[in-house]
Protein backbone atom coordinates (compact mmCIF):
# COMPACT_ATOMS: atom_id res chain seq x y z
CA UNK A 1 0.00 0.00 0.00
CA UNK A 2 1.27 3.10 -1.03
CA UNK A 3 1.65 6.54 0.93
CA UNK A 4 -1.38 9.07 1.37
CA UNK A 5 -2.57 10.35 -1.73
CA UNK A 6 -1.23 14.13 0.56
CA UNK A 7 2.14 12.80 0.94
CA UNK A 8 2.71 11.18 -2.63
CA UNK A 9 1.38 14.58 -3.99
CA UNK A 10 3.30 16.61 -1.83
CA UNK A 11 6.66 13.87 -2.56
CA UNK A 12 5.94 13.83 -6.29
CA UNK A 13 6.47 18.15 -6.14
CA UNK A 14 9.70 18.12 -4.50
CA UNK A 15 11.01 15.25 -6.15
CA UNK A 16 10.75 17.12 -9.83
CA UNK A 17 12.28 20.35 -7.98
CA UNK A 18 15.20 18.06 -6.56
CA UNK A 19 15.30 16.80 -10.10
CA UNK A 20 15.90 20.32 -11.69
CA UNK A 21 18.51 20.68 -9.04
CA UNK A 22 20.63 17.65 -9.92
CA UNK A 23 20.39 18.54 -13.81
CA UNK A 24 21.50 22.14 -13.35
CA UNK A 25 23.93 21.14 -11.18
CA UNK A 26 26.09 18.75 -13.35
CA UNK A 27 25.83 21.38 -16.04
CA UNK A 28 27.66 23.47 -13.91
CA UNK A 29 29.72 20.84 -12.81
CA UNK A 30 30.70 20.03 -16.26
CA UNK A 31 31.16 23.85 -17.61
CA UNK A 32 33.23 24.52 -14.58
CA UNK A 33 35.59 21.26 -15.31
CA UNK A 34 35.62 22.47 -19.21
CA UNK A 35 37.20 26.08 -18.03
CA UNK A 36 39.13 24.68 -15.41
CA UNK A 37 40.75 22.10 -17.86
CA UNK A 38 41.06 24.82 -20.53
CA UNK A 39 42.59 27.50 -18.01
CA UNK A 40 45.35 24.32 -17.16
CA UNK A 41 45.88 23.43 -20.37
CA UNK A 42 47.21 26.72 -21.49
CA UNK A 43 49.77 27.53 -18.32
CA UNK A 44 52.84 27.19 -19.36
CA UNK A 45 53.90 24.64 -16.44
CA UNK A 46 51.55 22.35 -18.04
CA UNK A 47 52.91 22.24 -21.69
CA UNK A 48 54.84 19.10 -20.82
CA UNK A 49 53.85 16.25 -18.21
CA UNK A 50 56.53 14.72 -16.46
CA UNK A 51 58.87 15.43 -14.13
CA UNK A 52 62.44 17.15 -14.02
CA UNK A 53 61.80 21.08 -13.21
CA UNK A 54 58.44 21.55 -14.20
CA UNK A 55 57.16 18.66 -12.40
CA UNK A 56 59.01 19.85 -9.31
CA UNK A 57 57.15 23.13 -9.84
CA UNK A 58 54.15 21.52 -9.96
CA UNK A 59 54.32 18.99 -6.84
CA UNK A 60 55.13 22.41 -5.27
CA UNK A 61 51.70 24.14 -6.10
CA UNK A 62 49.03 24.13 -3.68
CA UNK A 63 46.21 21.54 -4.83
CA UNK A 64 42.70 22.96 -6.32
CA UNK A 65 39.76 22.95 -3.76
CA UNK A 66 37.33 20.07 -3.98
CA UNK A 67 34.01 20.80 -4.86
CA UNK A 68 31.25 19.45 -3.40
CA UNK A 69 30.03 15.77 -5.32
CA UNK A 70 26.45 16.03 -4.78
CA UNK A 71 24.36 19.85 -4.20
CA UNK A 72 22.99 20.67 -0.96
CA UNK A 73 19.27 21.98 -0.46
CA UNK A 74 18.26 23.77 2.06
CA UNK A 75 14.33 24.13 3.12
CA UNK A 76 13.21 27.05 4.92
CA UNK A 77 11.14 26.14 7.68
CA UNK A 78 8.47 28.02 10.08
CA UNK A 79 7.32 24.90 11.96
CA UNK A 80 4.21 25.86 10.20
CA UNK A 81 2.08 23.10 8.12
CA UNK A 82 3.54 24.17 4.54
CA UNK A 83 7.05 24.31 5.61
CA UNK A 84 6.24 21.15 7.68
CA UNK A 85 5.10 19.06 4.84
CA UNK A 86 7.84 20.65 2.75
CA UNK A 87 10.76 19.49 4.95
CA UNK A 88 9.00 16.28 5.61
CA UNK A 89 9.26 15.52 1.60
CA UNK A 90 12.37 17.17 0.68
CA UNK A 91 13.97 14.49 3.89
CA UNK A 92 12.79 11.58 2.33
CA UNK A 93 13.34 12.23 -1.67
CA UNK A 94 16.86 13.27 -0.70
CA UNK A 95 17.79 9.73 0.80
CA UNK A 96 16.76 8.37 -3.08
CA UNK A 97 18.45 11.21 -4.35
CA UNK A 98 22.12 12.24 -4.94
CA UNK A 99 21.15 15.00 -2.68
CA UNK A 100 21.85 16.84 0.48
CA UNK A 101 19.30 18.45 2.67
CA UNK A 102 19.24 20.61 5.49
CA UNK A 103 16.77 23.19 6.87
CA UNK A 104 16.92 27.27 7.89
CA UNK A 105 14.53 28.34 10.74
CA UNK A 106 14.43 32.49 10.42
CA UNK A 107 12.95 33.43 14.31
CA UNK A 108 11.70 37.12 13.49
CA UNK A 109 11.90 38.12 17.14
CA UNK A 110 8.30 39.57 16.49
CA UNK A 111 6.73 37.92 19.29
CA UNK A 112 7.39 35.86 22.87
CA UNK A 113 8.59 33.02 22.72
CA UNK A 114 9.93 33.17 19.20
CA UNK A 115 13.88 31.97 19.86
CA UNK A 116 11.83 29.00 22.01
CA UNK A 117 9.34 28.04 19.09
CA UNK A 118 12.49 28.19 16.41
CA UNK A 119 14.95 25.99 18.59
CA UNK A 120 11.71 22.98 18.54
CA UNK A 121 12.07 23.71 14.66
CA UNK A 122 15.59 23.01 14.92
CA UNK A 123 15.52 19.58 16.79
CA UNK A 124 11.75 18.67 14.31
CA UNK A 125 14.35 18.79 11.56
CA UNK A 126 17.11 17.31 13.05
CA UNK A 127 14.62 14.46 14.20
CA UNK A 128 14.16 14.12 9.95
CA UNK A 129 18.07 14.02 9.52
CA UNK A 130 18.68 16.90 7.82
CA UNK A 131 21.84 18.51 8.27
CA UNK A 132 23.01 21.21 8.37
CA UNK A 133 19.80 22.68 10.35
CA UNK A 134 20.34 26.13 12.20
CA UNK A 135 17.87 28.96 13.50
CA UNK A 136 18.99 32.44 12.39
CA UNK A 137 17.62 35.56 14.14
CA UNK A 138 17.06 38.94 12.84
CA UNK A 139 15.68 42.21 12.97
CA UNK A 140 12.57 43.77 11.05
CA UNK A 141 12.95 47.17 10.58
CA UNK A 142 10.35 49.23 9.62
CA UNK A 143 10.78 50.29 6.02
CA UNK A 144 7.94 49.16 3.88
CA UNK A 145 4.93 48.56 6.55
CA UNK A 146 5.55 45.03 8.89
CA UNK A 147 5.03 42.58 6.41
CA UNK A 148 7.12 43.90 3.65
CA UNK A 149 10.06 44.73 6.13
CA UNK A 150 9.53 40.79 8.01
CA UNK A 151 9.99 39.50 4.27
CA UNK A 152 13.15 41.54 3.48
CA UNK A 153 14.72 40.25 6.67
CA UNK A 154 13.50 36.85 6.22
CA UNK A 155 14.83 36.36 2.67
CA UNK A 156 18.18 38.42 3.37
CA UNK A 157 18.87 36.15 6.37
CA UNK A 158 18.14 33.54 3.87
CA UNK A 159 19.85 34.50 1.36
CA UNK A 160 23.14 34.72 3.75
CA UNK A 161 22.84 30.79 4.85
CA UNK A 162 22.76 29.95 1.27
CA UNK A 163 25.63 31.69 0.94
CA UNK A 164 27.23 30.47 3.76
CA UNK A 165 26.10 26.65 3.12
CA UNK A 166 27.15 26.62 -0.48
CA UNK A 167 23.44 25.82 -1.58
CA UNK A 168 22.35 25.15 -4.39
CA UNK A 169 18.79 25.88 -3.71
CA UNK A 170 16.69 26.52 -0.89
CA UNK A 171 12.63 25.01 -1.42
CA UNK A 172 9.85 27.46 -0.15
CA UNK A 173 6.36 26.41 1.38
CA UNK A 174 4.38 28.90 -0.64
CA UNK A 175 0.93 26.82 -1.85
CA UNK A 176 -1.43 27.79 -4.71
CA UNK A 177 -3.84 29.60 -1.79
CA UNK A 178 -0.63 31.69 -1.21
CA UNK A 179 -0.16 32.86 -5.33
CA UNK A 180 -3.95 33.26 -5.11
CA UNK A 181 -3.69 35.65 -2.23
CA UNK A 182 -0.14 37.33 -3.95
CA UNK A 183 -2.74 38.14 -7.58
CA UNK A 184 -5.47 39.56 -5.72
CA UNK A 185 -2.64 41.52 -3.42
CA UNK A 186 -0.81 42.60 -6.74
CA UNK A 187 -4.60 43.48 -8.22
CA UNK A 188 -5.14 45.94 -5.11
CA UNK A 189 -2.02 47.56 -5.57
CA UNK A 190 -3.05 48.25 -9.64
CA UNK A 191 0.99 47.64 -10.09
CA UNK A 192 0.38 46.37 -13.47
CA UNK A 193 0.42 42.38 -15.10
CA UNK A 194 4.30 41.62 -13.40
CA UNK A 195 2.22 41.52 -10.07
CA UNK A 196 -0.03 39.94 -11.30
CA UNK A 197 1.85 37.18 -12.24
CA UNK A 198 2.29 36.59 -8.34
CA UNK A 199 5.45 34.14 -7.20
CA UNK A 200 7.62 32.56 -9.69
CA UNK A 201 8.35 28.71 -9.61
CA UNK A 202 11.99 30.06 -9.24
CA UNK A 203 13.36 32.67 -8.11
CA UNK A 204 16.49 34.74 -6.57
CA UNK A 205 19.81 34.73 -7.92
CA UNK A 206 20.81 32.02 -10.08
CA UNK A 207 17.49 30.78 -9.87
CA UNK A 208 18.16 29.78 -5.88
CA UNK A 209 14.51 29.89 -4.63
CA UNK A 210 12.27 26.82 -5.52
CA UNK A 211 8.70 26.64 -4.83
CA UNK A 212 7.56 23.74 -5.40
CA UNK A 213 4.04 23.63 -3.94
CA UNK A 214 1.98 26.17 -6.27
CA UNK A 215 0.43 23.84 -7.62
CA UNK A 216 -0.88 22.54 -4.40
CA UNK A 217 -3.67 24.05 -2.39
CA UNK A 218 -3.12 24.34 1.65
CA UNK A 219 -5.27 21.73 2.44
CA UNK A 220 -2.78 19.51 1.16
CA UNK A 221 0.36 20.23 2.83
CA UNK A 222 -1.78 20.27 6.19
CA UNK A 223 -3.34 16.66 5.41
CA UNK A 224 0.56 15.62 4.71
CA UNK A 225 1.49 16.48 8.40
CA UNK A 226 -2.08 15.25 9.76
CA UNK A 227 -1.52 11.53 8.41
CA UNK A 228 2.90 11.44 8.75
CA UNK A 229 1.63 13.28 12.79
CA UNK A 230 3.93 15.89 12.37
CA UNK A 231 3.79 18.80 14.44
CA UNK A 232 2.76 21.80 13.06
CA UNK A 233 2.86 25.66 14.48
CA UNK A 234 -0.17 28.08 13.40
CA UNK A 235 1.28 31.24 13.63
CA UNK A 236 -1.23 34.24 14.89
CA UNK A 237 -0.25 36.75 12.91
CA UNK A 238 -1.97 34.46 9.80
CA UNK A 239 -4.95 35.31 11.71
CA UNK A 240 -4.41 38.84 12.72
CA UNK A 241 -6.93 40.99 10.63
CA UNK A 242 -4.12 43.57 11.33
CA UNK A 243 -2.16 41.96 8.61
CA UNK A 244 -3.51 42.53 4.53
CA UNK A 245 -2.74 39.35 3.80
CA UNK A 246 -5.08 37.98 6.84
CA UNK A 247 -7.68 40.06 5.88
CA UNK A 248 -7.53 38.73 2.47
CA UNK A 249 -7.29 35.20 3.38
CA UNK A 250 -10.05 34.80 6.28
CA UNK A 251 -12.44 37.43 4.55
CA UNK A 252 -11.27 38.53 1.08
CA UNK A 253 -11.05 35.17 -0.15
CA UNK A 254 -14.23 33.50 1.21
CA UNK A 255 -16.17 36.75 0.07
CA UNK A 256 -15.22 35.77 -3.50
CA UNK A 257 -15.82 31.68 -3.45
CA UNK A 258 -19.38 32.68 -1.95
CA UNK A 259 -20.03 35.07 -4.37
CA UNK A 260 -18.21 33.55 -7.55
CA UNK A 261 -18.10 30.10 -6.60
CA UNK A 262 -15.47 27.19 -5.97
CA UNK A 263 -12.58 27.49 -8.11
CA UNK A 264 -10.92 31.21 -7.62
CA UNK A 265 -8.20 30.24 -5.77
CA UNK A 266 -7.64 27.88 -9.11
CA UNK A 267 -8.58 30.42 -11.34
CA UNK A 268 -6.60 33.31 -9.61
CA UNK A 269 -3.17 30.77 -10.15
CA UNK A 270 -3.82 30.10 -13.58
CA UNK A 271 -3.70 33.71 -14.39
CA UNK A 272 -0.61 34.14 -12.53
CA UNK A 273 1.30 32.29 -14.58
CA UNK A 274 -0.56 33.53 -18.09
CA UNK A 275 0.80 36.81 -16.48
CA UNK A 276 3.95 35.77 -15.99
CA UNK A 277 4.07 34.56 -19.44
CA UNK A 278 3.31 37.58 -20.72
CA UNK A 279 5.65 39.95 -18.82
CA UNK A 280 8.35 37.37 -19.65
CA UNK A 281 7.77 38.20 -23.66
CA UNK A 282 7.20 41.74 -23.18
CA UNK A 283 10.55 42.15 -20.64
CA UNK A 284 12.09 40.46 -23.59
CA UNK A 285 11.07 42.77 -26.22
CA UNK A 286 12.03 45.63 -23.80
CA UNK A 287 15.49 44.82 -23.48
CA UNK A 288 15.76 44.16 -27.26
CA UNK A 289 14.63 47.64 -27.87
CA UNK A 290 16.91 49.26 -25.26
CA UNK A 291 19.31 49.39 -27.35
CA UNK A 292 17.36 50.84 -30.41
CA UNK A 293 16.14 53.93 -28.42
CA UNK A 294 18.95 55.28 -27.27
CA UNK A 295 21.75 57.66 -29.19
CA UNK A 296 25.13 57.06 -29.67
CA UNK A 297 26.51 58.39 -26.40
CA UNK A 298 23.55 55.81 -24.49
CA UNK A 299 21.11 58.82 -23.87
CA UNK A 300 17.43 57.74 -24.43
CA UNK A 301 15.96 59.42 -27.24
CA UNK A 302 12.16 60.51 -26.52
CA UNK A 303 11.13 59.97 -29.96
CA UNK A 304 12.25 56.85 -30.31
CA UNK A 305 10.71 56.33 -26.66
CA UNK A 306 7.81 57.61 -27.78
CA UNK A 307 7.08 55.51 -30.87
CA UNK A 308 7.12 52.31 -28.49
CA UNK A 309 4.37 50.50 -27.36
CA UNK A 310 3.38 51.57 -23.94
CA UNK A 311 3.89 48.48 -21.94
CA UNK A 312 7.54 48.09 -23.42
CA UNK A 313 8.20 51.44 -23.33
CA UNK A 314 7.44 51.93 -19.26
CA UNK A 315 9.21 48.74 -19.16
CA UNK A 316 12.26 50.45 -20.50
CA UNK A 317 11.72 53.58 -18.29
CA UNK A 318 11.92 51.33 -15.50
CA UNK A 319 14.78 49.64 -16.30
CA UNK A 320 16.77 52.63 -16.63
CA UNK A 321 15.55 54.23 -13.23
CA UNK A 322 16.77 50.84 -11.65
CA UNK A 323 20.13 50.81 -13.00
CA UNK A 324 20.30 54.38 -12.32
CA UNK A 325 20.12 53.26 -8.62
CA UNK A 326 16.17 53.13 -7.97
CA UNK A 327 15.40 50.60 -5.32
CA UNK A 328 13.37 47.89 -7.89
CA UNK A 329 11.50 47.40 -4.75
CA UNK A 330 10.61 50.83 -3.90
CA UNK A 331 9.46 51.58 -7.51
CA UNK A 332 6.04 51.60 -8.15
CA UNK A 333 3.62 52.28 -11.19
CA UNK A 334 2.55 55.48 -10.64
CA UNK A 335 6.29 56.45 -10.64
CA UNK A 336 6.91 55.21 -14.25
CA UNK A 337 3.60 57.04 -15.32
CA UNK A 338 5.19 60.35 -13.88
CA UNK A 339 7.89 59.08 -15.79
CA UNK A 340 6.30 58.49 -18.84
CA UNK A 341 4.17 61.74 -19.17
CA UNK A 342 7.57 63.29 -19.80
CA UNK A 343 7.62 61.25 -23.18
CA UNK A 344 3.64 61.31 -23.52
CA UNK A 345 2.43 64.57 -21.70
CA UNK A 346 5.53 67.17 -22.35
CA UNK A 347 4.52 70.16 -21.40
CA UNK A 348 7.93 71.85 -19.80
CA UNK A 349 7.09 70.06 -16.45
CA UNK A 350 9.87 69.76 -14.09
CA UNK A 351 12.34 66.65 -13.25
CA UNK A 352 10.13 63.60 -11.61
CA UNK A 353 12.05 62.55 -8.33
CA UNK A 354 12.19 58.70 -8.10
CA UNK A 355 13.07 56.63 -4.74
CA UNK A 356 16.75 56.22 -3.96
CA UNK A 357 17.64 60.22 -5.08
CA UNK A 358 16.87 59.06 -8.69
CA UNK A 359 15.66 61.71 -10.91
CA UNK A 360 14.72 61.51 -14.58
CA UNK A 361 14.19 65.21 -16.82
CA UNK A 362 13.92 66.12 -20.50
CA UNK A 363 16.42 67.56 -21.46
CA UNK A 364 16.79 68.68 -25.54
CA UNK A 365 15.06 65.68 -26.72
CA UNK A 366 16.48 63.30 -24.40
CA UNK A 367 15.22 61.46 -20.81
CA UNK A 368 17.56 62.12 -18.76
CA UNK A 369 17.67 59.53 -15.57
CA UNK A 370 19.95 59.90 -12.72
CA UNK A 371 20.59 60.10 -9.36
CA UNK A 372 20.64 63.52 -8.13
Amino acid sequence: MGPHPAVAAIRLAVRRVLHDVLNEFAERTDHNDHIAHTERASRPEFAEAGTGRCGAALADRPALPERPETPLVLVACSGGADSMALASALAFEARKLAVRAGGITVDHNLQDGSAVRAAEVVARLRDMHLDPVEAVAVHVGSEGGPEAAARDARYAALDAAAERHGAAAVLLGHTRDDQAETVLLGLARGSGIRSLSGMAAASGPAGRYRRPFLQLDRQTARKACLVQSLPVWDDPHNIDPAYTRSRLRHEGLPALEKALGKGVVGALARTAQLSRDDADALDTWAAEADSAVRDDAGQLECAKLYALPPAVRRRVLRRAAVEAGAPAGSLFARHIEEVDRLITGWRGQQAINLPGRVEARRQGGRLVIRQS
